[in-house]
């Protein structure tokens, strides 16, 4: 049976590509890693992984998959992690027993569809962040009850799973690689969109079908963003052996502050942000570690991932005494 053996946090957007990082870095307070600083202390790197900010899937999400075995023996594919799949058995856990979860989902092949909104300028759309839109069930199923024809027509079925995020299923999911969301917020949505034709046309559809909605008039009229578009992403199918294990194995702690604050370019928000980590998960972490435990830490960029782990004394002093470890900011860079 999959379990999580050691505590193990995985921090995104550590480093961000954006020209302020590096500045914002320099900038903060002397004692904002001071338990960042302690933890990394007592480990040594124990993986590396290698990517490029381009890639579809980041650098944590490949790292998570890794961990959490969703992959099962399999190489991570870029755009073809089965985060929809998985969130579809784990929805479906809720209320059938394993036999029919396992016929339900094994086999076929999932996607998320997140309504969003593209913010058009003259030559390209800029996604903005899902959460802003404050979207209620209402709004969101009322929005999916229209969409689902069209969907339909390309053997695609909606399932509602929360206002921000639906499920679909359809076989032209089974090996379309798609861009995480965390790629394009606060983006240019055209070099991340999937080159499936029947998903272009799609696309335009509903953003013909939403430019007039009842809906959308309605939180115009409250002074609220259009929600215009969908987002695709999450794409993939599931084996049985993965449908069938239980969720709860398998959460680890993913701490989205300095995401979200990457995404708006807020740097005061980040710094915040680093300071509350280092303050709140960072210190869960080093407690752990100085009680004896063995606990893992991955630092994750755009780019790439260094996990971290407890390392044994005896080794530890031998590393010590051959090279003198880099300061936090100098490993936050290679990232």
């Amino acid at each position: 049976m999959f379990s999580v053996q050691s505590p193990h946090l995985i921090v995104p957007f550590s480093r961000c590509s954006a020209d302020a990082w590096l500045a914002t870095m320099k900038a903060l307070p002397a004692d904002s890693f001071k338990n960042l600083d302690k933890l990394l202390q007592g480990m040594k790197l124990e993986e590396v992984d290698t990517g490029e900010a381009h890639s579809l899937s980041t650098p944590h999400e490949r790292v998570l998959s890794k961990t959490i075995g969703l992959m099962g023996r399999n190489a991570v594919v870029d755009g073809l992690i089965p985060w929809a799949a998985w969130a579809a058995s784990n929805a479906f856990k809720a209320s059938a027993i394993t036999e029919q979860i396992t016929e339900k989902i094994t086999g076929k092949a999932w996607a998320y569809i997140t309504p969003c909104h593209w913010a058009m300028g003259r030559e390209h759309a800029t996604m903005t962040d899902p959460a802003a839109l404050v979207i209620t069930p209402s709004e969101s199923r009322t929005l999916l009850a229209a969409m689902q024809p069209y969907f339909e027509t390309e053997g695609i079925t909606l399932h509602y799973l929360a206002p921000e995020q639906w499920l679909a299923e359809g076989e032209l999911f089974r090996a379309l690689p798609t861009a995480s969301l965390d790629r394009v917020l606060g983006r240019n949505v055209d070099r991340w969109l999937p080159s499936s034709r029947p998903m272009k046309l799609l696309q335009n559809e509903m953003q013909m079908l939403l430019y007039t909605h009842p809906v959308n008039d309605a939180r115009s009229a409250k002074g609220q963003r259009s929600i215009n578009s969908f987002w695709l992403s999450g794409t993939g199918s599931l084996s049985q052996a993965l449908a069938s294990r239980n969720p709860a194995q398998a959460q680890l702690p993913v701490p989205r502050g300095l995401a979200q604050a990457a995404f708006t370019d807020d740097w005061s928000a980040y710094t915040q942000a680093w300071q509350a980590l280092d303050r709140d998960e960072v210190a869960a972490l080093l407690g752990q570690q100085n009680a004896g435990q063995t606990v893992r830490l991955t630092l994750c960029g755009e780019s790439n991932a260094h996990t971290f782990e407890t390392a044994p004394k005896s080794l530890l002093s031998k590393i010590l005494s051959i090279m003198k470890p880099k300061p936090t900011l100098m490993l936050l860079e290679q990232l």
